[in-house]
């Protein structure tokens, strides 16, 4: 096998954004109806700068996708729809990792997927690699280690696509709580990142915020936004849950070096007051932006620090227009923007 791989950050050039069209109602109950909506936005801002695929369960779910973006105005020249049958729509972590080779090929590393150790319905969003290659042509390689394909979702890591990697502890070596990989260790993971991502440094945050169903994904909580800076989520208050959290998370951050043993920079990014549905907080987060080939689509909760956000992350993307895409029913599905979409490099 090819020792080098690279994991490209998402600021690369992409050639496309992989999405499911929604027809769980399970995954938003009692808000589905809206949900298609905001799918249509998310769409209609990423297919200006991209080819959008969009996984479509039959022919009816392709229609009413169609008759949505239509109304929006999304570019449908832009938009190639692809049938497969899929459990969910969370195609951040059931799709491959997405590497190039030293002759910057694509190829697509697949993990295992297993609903982040929790849910039974993910034996269809297991296929997803193999869908994806059949489109592109994509070569598929599995993560295997010690004779066995790894489980690891999209996102509970983030890169700067030049061998650093972020994740967090309580997402993946917790033996307890939705344990991905029983037995692993931090050496373990680290070999299996630099095989099959070329990562020679991981930086081990501790925990991911509360309300993540995941169980700590780090896309909800820190994620880089050039080669050394990233943004990383803070609240200023003491009484709130995820105040402590992110405090350890900050003293982590602020003694690590990237893979070339530079300093990191440090961006706080503000949560927004925390939101509820039915008796449980959500994983509400700006930190689950999705970068584009044109914007940066940052999700938005009716909040006073929306603005904040959005100036924030203007300043450092000076390079792509910035928008914020209302989440406050999205989230109810426990995921917004970043945990939807996949990018597939351009090679």
């Amino acid at each position: 096998m090819n020792n080098f791989y690279r994991l490209p950050a998402e600021w690369e050039l992409h050639e496309a954004t992989w999405i499911g069209w929604p027809f769980n109602k399970y995954d938003w109950p009692g808000k589905f109806q809206l949900i298609p909506w905001v799918f249509a936005e998310i769409v209609r801002k990423i297919a200006e700068g991209e080819q959008v695929y969009i996984v479509v369960q039959d022919e009816n779910n392709k229609q009413f996708a169609l008759k949505c973006l239509t109304k929006v105005h999304a570019p449908i020249s832009q938009i190639t729809f692809v049938f497969a049958k899929t459990d969910r729509n969370w195609l951040r972590d059931s799709s491959p990792f997405f590497v190039k080779n030293d002759k910057e090929k694509v190829i697509a590393i697949r993990f295992n997927f297993n609903a982040w150790a929790k849910y039974e319905n993910y034996k269809l969003d297991r296929k997803i690699p193999q869908v994806i290659s059949s489109v592109t042509n994509i070569e598929v390689i599995d993560a295997n280690y010690k004779n066995k394909l790894v489980t690891l979702e999209g996102g509970a890591i983030d890169t700067n696509g030049e061998g650093t990697l972020l994740t967090t502890e309580e997402c993946l070596l917790d033996d307890l709580v939705q344990t991905r990989n029983p037995g692993f260790s931090k050496k373990d993971y680290e070999e299996v990142f630099k095989k099959y991502l070329g990562i020679e440094k991981v930086i081990w945050l501790k925990s991911g915020i509360v309300g993540d169903d995941t169980h700590g994904h780090v896309d909800d909580l820190c994620r880089f936004v050039n080669r050394d800076t990233v943004v990383l989520s803070m609240t200023k208050n003491s009484l709130d849950e995820n105040y402590k959290i992110l405090n350890e998370n900050l003293e982590i951050l602020k003694s690590t070096k990237l893979s070339n043993n530079e300093s990191l920079e440090i961006i706080e990014i503000p949560m927004p007051e925390p939101l509820y549905f039915n008796g449980q907080r959500l994983p509400a987060s700006y930190a689950n932006f999705y970068i584009s080939n044109k914007y940066i689509l940052v999700p938005t909760f009716n909040d006073e620090n929306d603005r904040i956000a959005l100036g924030i992350l203007s300043e450092l993307f000076k390079d792509r227009k910035v928008v914020g895409i209302h989440a406050v029913d999205l989230v109810w599905g426990l995921g917004t923007i970043h945990c939807l979409t996949h990018e597939q490099p351009k090679e």
